[in-house]
């Protein structure tokens, strides 16, 4: 299967944040998969089985972790996408952070892609508008290397106010300690 940087037509790069993953026993997008469920994307938990050491987010923010899930360079996965849209709307992170990974890690194009959906989804919140703003449009993602974009929304058919939908990012619930 080829990686996801190559569906995109990009070429890989020496990544700061993959070494960094790593050496905090991250070695793959399966265990990153993995910290996102333990840390409250369970939406997907019967995506992957096991667990890992989470190390911490000290050490590996989620963030990082995002990123880290739409990395380029791993295998292309439709469930790490998924788990990585997940993450980069976890309620805690600094859309600043996420700015600085998605440029250093050449994911703009992608997290930009995921800007948009997530306005379409929750046009109020303000992390898309953020991303949107000060990431690049250098056009579309190719057909096919995204989920479909119902994919990163949870849908209601009848809520407290009655029946209709509504939508919302899947985003990772609260851990408690």
């Amino acid at each position: 299967m080829p990686s996801l940087f190559r569906r995109l037509g990009m070429t890989s790069h020496c990544s700061p944040l993959r070494r960094r993953l790593t050496a905090s026993g991250l070695e793959d997008a399966e265990s990153l998969m993995r910290l996102a469920v333990q840390r409250g994307c369970r939406y997907y938990r019967d995506t992957v089985t096991g667990t890992v050491v989470d190390p911490g987010t000290d050490r590996v923010p989620n963030e990082e972790l995002a990123i880290g899930l739409l990395h380029g360079s791993w295998e292309w996965s439709p469930a790490a996408l998924r788990m990585g849209a997940a993450m980069l709307g976890a309620r805690d992170n600094e859309p600043s952070k996420l700015l600085r990974l998605a440029r250093m890690e050449r994911a703009e194009t992608l997290v930009r892609e995921l800007a948009k959906i997530g306005r379409s989804i929750e046009p109020t919140h303000p992390l898309w508008s953020y991303l949107l703003h000060e990431l690049p449009d250098r056009g579309p993602i190719p057909g096919g290397v995204l989920p479909h974009p119902t994919r990163f929304m949870a849908m209601t058919g009848i809520t407290r106010e009655g029946r209709g939908i509504r939508s919302q990012w899947i985003r990772p619930e609260v851990v408690r300690g």
